[in-house]
């Protein structure tokens, strides 16, 4: 370890020794980069995204509100509606009982369970595929959870949900507009649950933890429920927090993860919501915006794009959406949120970084037609995160 590391660690030490944590002083530290040592950036993410208060006498009592809290909406969302469903499917009588698998009242608990089913689908699929070149979210996590994998009841987890569900035969797609696309079986992707490797009884892999925080934001926040995109947001916090080498906050990962991923939801939802998207807080805004700063930093380039007609929405919606998470490997898109939750008017920075992304390729842009342009953009060539965090601290203090 170099002296350099060590003083940058001692340096965080010394701001989250505190009593209360000086945000300021935090935030700056940040947004150069959080050493992984002693699980500072785990602690420091919690604090960044509103999680932890700036009082550490605080953090004991709040953190186990919050996580008996998280072990409530298990019950309530994932234990009991297996229960019910079993209870309500014991015996043929049971058909004749107010609430059955055909009642149309949209107030049917069964009702609530096949369109819960719907979204689950969704979340799966997209779950399973998370970093497909990592094998981590494939492992099995060392703390799954007890409450629902508990020996003495054989209580329904999502993976058996999904395999059940009557329409496990069906691909459910359902995009931003908010579309559900079912397609036929015949259609049904190679990468099928078969694909998995089915751990033993007792034994969860880190995807499926990931699958239960989404189903139960989906179930807590109805009005936008689960939008295609948001498993690459939550992938990266709960990768950071699973792999704390503080072992006692690493059990928790699950109930920190849902907590700091609904407050950052909170700040970034609205990209999520079609809607919304030509208003000040929406997507298309925020896409304007990387052209318009463009437009003030490099003329030539941000001419020679409109000339060639390639707008926005072609490239930057995915890197504004999705915070960058598709556009570099995991622990780069991780030293990239660190500076971006630093960022004390939060994603301001995130316009300024894909600027430096354009400024960085602009001889290749300069140089290249439409469809070679386009390739450049869809698919970035620069992977030195450093490099691209370097240019756009350039172009924030050139302001």
């Amino acid at each position: 370890m170099s002296r350099l590391h060590r003083s940058r660690i001692a340096d965080f030490q010394e701001v989250l020794g505190e009593p209360t944590v000086a945000l300021a002083k935090l935030r700056d530290l940040c947004f150069s980069g959080i050493p992984f040592d002693g699980g500072l950036r785990c602690l420091c993410w919690k604090i960044l995204l509103n999680y932890l208060p700036l009082e550490k006498a605080l953090w004991s009592s709040l953190l186990k509100k919050q996580r008996d809290l998280y072990s409530q909406f298990l019950k309530e969302m994932i234990i009991q509606p297996g229960i019910a469903k079993a209870n309500l499917g014991v015996s043929r009588e049971d058909v004749t009982l107010e609430d059955h698998p055909l009642n149309p009242n949209p107030d049917s608990r069964w009702n609530t369970y096949f369109k819960d089913n719907e979204v689950l689908l969704q979340i799966d699929k997209d779950v399973r595929r998370l970093y497909p070149d990592m094998a981590f979210f494939q492992r099995p996590t060392d703390y799954p959870c007890l409450l629902i994998l508990d020996p003495q009841n054989e209580f329904e987890t999502l993976r058996k949900r999904v395999e059940q569900t009557t329409l496990k035969s069906q691909t459910v797609a359902r995009n931003r507009s908010g579309v559900t696309n079912v397609s036929s079986p015949l259609k049904t992707p190679p990468n099928s649950l078969s694909e998995y490797e089915v751990l033993p009884n007792g034994c969860e892999a880190h995807w499926e933890v990931v699958e239960r925080i989404l189903f139960i934001y989906a179930k807590l926040n109805p009005g936008i429920a689960y939008v295609q995109g948001m498993n690459e947001i939550v992938g990266p916090l709960y990768y950071t927090f699973a792999t704390d080498p503080n072992s006692e906050w690493k059990e928790h990962a699950e109930a920190d993860t849902f907590f700091c991923f609904t407050n950052l939801m909170a700040e970034i939802r609205d990209n999520f919501i079609k809607s919304l998207d030509d208003s000040q807080c929406g997507i298309t805004y925020k896409m304007e915006k990387v052209y318009s700063t463009l437009k003030e930093k490099d003329v030539e380039l941000y001419l020679k794009l409109q000339e060639q007609n390639i707008k926005p929405q072609f490239f930057a919606f995915r890197w504004l959406t999705l915070l960058l998470s598709q556009e570099f490997l995991l622990p780069d898109v991780i030293r990239i949120w660190d500076s971006l939750f630093a960022d004390d008017k939060r994603f301001d920075f995130l316009l300024l970084v894909c600027c430096a992304m354009l400024t960085l390729i602009r001889d290749q842009l300069l140089e290249g037609d439409f469809t070679l342009n386009m390739r450049l953009l869809q698919d970035y060539p620069i992977s030195d995160v450093h490099l691209i965090l370097k240019k756009a601290k350039e172009l924030q203090d050139s302001k």
